[in-house]
């Protein structure tokens, strides 16, 4: 048969068909490198950012919105329009890291690996014990999603570039004293107004809301009323802590764990200690012969605290008589360390002592000797400590053990329960905002809501929650995100239906009232017909004067009044009445001392400004091509 096909091949018919299978594949292959999809959600001067950068950087925005507003985030998130508002901004923080990054590039800003390596070492997030530890290091960026160093080492560069070129825009800017001045008088000016107040409440049963009004709002804000997107999960839970209850620990372990970690249960000696310091200056012979006078002094009976009071050039200590409070070994210069530590009796002072601060005098003022804490004064400690490191010993196996049973019987999770001793468990149910422990974690929540778990309903793979908690869960009920059936919200469409056309007919009242005002005709009558009455109150400062927040802003918006004209408008309160402020006097601020804080402020302001300036004016000169409608490549 092999050979029959072999011969055939041969033939003419064979080659024109091959040539043609050939040629086909050819032209597919180069379309398909020609013609493959540009899914760059923007592109700066011919720099191109992909939809993975967008989506990494949605995910990042979206976790930080979440911990900080909690539930408030979901209901924004629903908004179809604040969400696009949302995406565009991620988009334009992009733009403008690239743009920057181009920028720094041709200005030849560079951070050297010696930089880098410094800042890595330095970083206390990668300490321990106040030095650096490599497997942290490890272990920490990992976690962060580079999963090798030299990947971190690439974004630090990149952020450390960025941060060279902002902070040499930032640091040449200052504010100058007559701005300062300005900003002072304009915060202390005050104003005289009049004000009425039209409560929206008096027009509700007046104004009419159809179910046509109600129909056609409810079709508009549909997002606003959805049903969002829940699970309920059945799940398995392996917890140091529960395996730590079942832990027997002999009294001989516990020894053993004592001696080897007895380091952990010592108190060091720690000392007390004054001093009185004279610096060198230019003259280090004078300043030596001063320490010597005062050590004379102190030897013919005059008080140490007195002495470092009226001498030391350590201000702050010798407002306190020279105390340093208690140190250890190691916290001060050597030389230093060596005369306190040499030091025996309390009250003995030290002979003059130099460092690179200048001459030393020291006293002893308390002393606690090195202290071990015995074995039975931490017997209920070390029983939980040596509890916790058996249980962990235990956590891993059993974790183990239910990563392969949940996999290989991904139907259910019995088995890999039986297994390891626990009961299946069913959460209540989980939104993708804020949940409880342990479902207020984001990989949990990333996994409840995959396709893995709701479509194929199968065991999840194993989550590390944390150090001390694993869990692997299946769906036990899925809801799918869907908008409330108009009757349930009727009502509620029907009451802000009604308080947006009182409103509005309040904001009609007002706005007659304000041109009344500026025509120079009466208003009583009006204001009579509306419930109302100007009320006066003088000397209105910006902050604190007790009105409603919208009103003083207003009211410090509107110009000067002057004999030709009346500085009056309508404004929304936070109650949601309508208010109609007349500013009728303006008064100077008294110029005050400045505030050093005012002037800080001031400065961050006009670096900020600069700053963004800068990048405008990148932006204005490259060539930016943005996508028009930018989505997330996955579900969030």
């Amino acid at each position: 048969m092999l050979e029959n096909i072999r011969e055939n091949s041969q033939g003419l018919v064979a080659k024109i068909i091959l040539g043609f299978i050939i040629l086909t594949f050819a032209v597919a292959g180069i379309g398909s490198y020609t013609n493959s999809a540009d899914t760059s959600i923007a592109e700066v001067n011919g720099v191109k950012i992909s939809q993975v950068s967008f989506d990494k950087a949605y995910q990042q925005q979206r976790d930080a919105m979440v911990q900080q507003y909690g539930e408030m985030f979901d209901t924004l998130s629903s908004d179809p329009a604040y969400m696009a508002n949302f995406r565009q901004g991620i988009v334009d923080n992009l733009i403008n890291q690239e743009v920057l990054d181009q920028a720094s590039d041709e200005l030849a800003i560079r951070v050297s690996d010696e930089q880098i390596k410094k800042t890595i070492r330095e970083m206390p997030e990668f300490q321990v014990e106040g030095a650096f530890d490599n497997n942290r290091y490890l272990s920490m960026i990992n976690r962060a999603g580079f999963y090798q160093s030299s990947d971190f080492r690439d974004y630090l560069r990149v952020e450390m570039t960025r941060r060279q070129l902002s902070q040499a825009l930032v640091a040449t800017e200052f504010s100058l004293p007559y701005q300062e001045k300005q900003i002072m008088a304009l915060q202390n000016q005050k104003r005289d107004l009049r004000f009425a107040t039209i409560a929206s409440e008096q027009y509700a049963e007046s104004v009419e809301v159809t179910d046509e009004d109600v129909k056609q709002y409810y079709q508009a804000n549909q997002s606003r009323y959805q049903n969002e997107e829940k699970v309920k999960v059945n799940y398995i839970a392996i917890d140091v802590n529960e395996i730590a209850k079942g832990i027997t620990v002999s009294e001989q372990e516990l020894e053993d764990y004592y001696q080897s970690n007895i380091a952990n249960y010592r108190q060091e000696e720690q000392r007390r200690v004054s001093h009185i310091l004279i610096e060198t200056a230019d003259d280090e012979a004078a300043a030596r012969a001063s320490i010597e006078d005062i050590k004379v002094r102190i030897e013919n009976g005059e008080d140490f605290a007195s002495l470092a009071e009226e001498f030391s050039a350590d201000v702050f200590s010798g407002e306190n008589g020279g105390d340093l409070e208690w140190i250890e070994r190691g916290s001060m210069d050597d030389a230093f360390d060596d005369a306190a530590f040499s030091l025996t009796e309390v009250g003995e002072v030290s002979d003059v002592v130099q460092t690179e601060f200048g001459f030393h005098l020291i006293k002893l003022t308390a002393l606690e000797q090195e202290k071990v804490k015995a074995f039975n004064e931490v017997a209920d400690e070390l029983s939980v400590q040596v509890s916790k490191e058996k249980a962990q010993d235990k956590y891993f196996e059993l974790q183990q053990r239910a990563a392969e049973l949940s996999f290989e019987i991904p139907d259910t999770l019995e088995d890999a329960a039986a297994a390891i001793g626990v009961e299946v468990q069913t959460s209540d149910w989980i939104t993708k905002g804020v949940n409880e422990a342990p479902f207020d974690s984001p990989k949990v929540i990333d996994v409840a809501f995959s396709s893995l778990v709701i479509e194929e309903r199968l065991n999840s793979d194993i989550i590390e929650v944390n150090d001390n908690l694993a869990i692997v869960l299946r769906i036990n009920e899925h809801q799918a995100a869907n908008v409330k059936p108009l009757e349930e919200v009727q009502p509620a469409i029907k009451a802000t239906l009604t308080a947006q056309k009182a409103q509005e007919k309040a904001q009609q009242v007002a706005d007659e009232i304000v041109s009344l005002l500026k025509a120079g005709e009466a208003t009583d009558s009006l204001l009579a017909d509306n419930n109302t009455s100007f009320e006066d109150k003088g000397d209105v400062a910006r902050y604190g004067s007790g009105l409603d927040a919208n009103l003083v802003r207003e009211a410090f918006k509107l110009p000067h009044p002057t004999d030709n004209s009346v500085s009056a408008t309508a404004v929304n309160l936070t109650t949601g009445d309508v208010a109609i402020v007349n500013v009728t006097a303006v008064k100077q601020g008294e110029e005050t001392q400045t505030d050093p804080r005012l002037k800080q402020q001031l400065t961050q302001q006009l670096a900020q400004s600069a700053y963004m300036s800068y990048v405008e004016s990148l932006k204005a000169d490259a060539k930016i091509t943005r996508r028009t409608s930018i989505q997330t490549s996955n579900q969030y």
